[in-house]
Order: C-alpha cells, then sequence, then structure tokens
C-alpha cells in the first residue's frame, strides 16, 4: 500500500483545480457572449423573440444543472457524435449561465429609470444608439457586482461536471479518496480549495457594490 502524505494529496487537487478555474472562465465568459446577445434581442421590443428568450431562461433556471449536463452529454451522442465530457461540461454550463445573466442583466436594464428611454428617443437616437451611449452605461454599475457574484454560483456548479466524467477538484477529490481511504482528509482539502477560489470573489463583489453605491439606491 502507498503511503500518500498531505502534499501528496494537495498537490493532485490543486492540479484538478486548474481545470475548475479553466471550466468556470469558459461558461463565465462564453455565457456572458451568449447572454448579452439575448438581452439585446430581448430588448427589441419583438413579443417573438421576447418569448422565446423568456422560454429559453425559465427552461434553464426551472430545471436542475445536473439533468442539463446528463441530457447534452448523452443527448448528442444520439446524433452520432462522440462528445467529450469537456465538450458537454462547457457547452451545458455555458447554456446555463447565459440563461441566469441575461436575467440579471434585464433586471438591471429594467432598473435604469424609463425617462433615459424617452429622453434619449427625444434626440431621434436609433435603438442601438439608445442602449450603447445611454442605457447600457447606466445599466453596468448595477450589474457588475451581481455579475461577479453569480461567478461564485459558476464555479460551484462546475462540481457537478464530475458526474460525466470530467476530472476537475471534486472528480478528482473523490478518486483521491478511493486510493488513500481519507475521504474526510480529501473532501475537507476539497472545501478548503473551493473556499480559496470563491471566497475573494464574494469579497470583490462587495468591494465593488460598495465602490459604485449600488446597495445605497
Amino acid at each position: 500500500m502507498v503511503d500518500f502524505t498531505l502534499w501528496d494529496i494537495l498537490r493532485n487537487l490543486l492540479l484538478a483545480a486548474r481545470w475548475t478555474i479553466v471550466l468556470s472562465l469558459v461558461a463565465f465568459v462564453g455565457g456572458g457572449a451568449v447572454g448579452l446577445v439575448l438581452l439585446v434581442v430581448r430588448l427589441g421590443r419583438n413579443r417573438i423573440a421576447e418569448s422565446l428568450i423568456a422560454g429559453y431562461v425559465q427552461v434553464f433556471q426551472g430545471t436542475p444543472l445536473l439533468m442539463q449536463l446528463f441530457l447534452l452529454y448523452f443527448g448528442i451522442a444520439l446524433f452520432g457524435i462522440d462528445t467529450s465530457p469537456w465538450v458537454a461540461a462547457c457547452l451545458a454550463l455555458t447554456l446555463y449561465t447565459s440563461a441566469y445573466l441575461t436575467e440579471i442583466w434585464r433586471g438591471c436594464v429594467d432598473a435604469v429609470p424609463r425617462g433615459q428611454w424617452e429622453a434619449s428617443a427625444s434626440l431621434a437616437l436609433s435603438f442601438g444608439q439608445q442602449l450603447s451611449h445611454v442605457v447600457l452605461p447606466q445599466a453596468l454599475k448595477i450589474a457588475v457586482p451581481p455579475t461577479v457574484g453569480f461567478l461564485v454560483q459558476v464555479v460551484k456548479g462546475t462540481a457537478l461536471a464530475s458526474v460525466i466524467g470530467f476530472v476537475e477538484l471534486t472528480k478528482a477529490g473523490g478518486m483521491i479518496a478511493n486510493v488513500t481511504y481519507e475521504p474526510l482528509l480529501v473532501y475537507g482539502c476539497v472545501a478548503l480549495i473551493y473556499f480559496t477560489i470563491c471566497f475573494p470573489i464574494s469579497l470583490y463583489a462587495g468591494v465593488l457594490e460598495r465602490k459604485l453605491h449600488v446597495g445605497q439606491r
């Protein structure tokens, strides 16, 4: 039987944590890009598009992320496409993130006084100019803190990618626990690493909120 030191456990967990961070960033950046497109389309006052996007948001917010991972991983394979756990995890988390971010940002846009839309319309600005020059800059101040805070949820959500075989922090923890027979120690280290990643993000979101005075409005 091979003896594993605490450093051996931590070193292997930290190596796996790289993939947790990479997956989080891919999902957050990709989801942000998709979410922004959905937001702009949703604000375009096209009732059909607005209803479709609202349905999209409800589907991803109303179903467990675990089920979304399973459906994408096994569902894409039904079309004869060989899907890796990495691709399925990236796609599922990107869609999940986009649904939440577009809803967060819609709420921030709605928080901008209606008079700003009317004032910009009176200046004969186009819809795109209204968004880019008047509405979105104001909504940005409101949106930054909750957007950064949501990143914490994305990081924690990557743990579910372990169920489809993607070796990130949680999956690596399970594999190491099975070898070392020390689940309490291993999962304690896993929790500590997650906390080390997420706590600074939460603090930064709070700093941004105070800096932008969002909480006082």
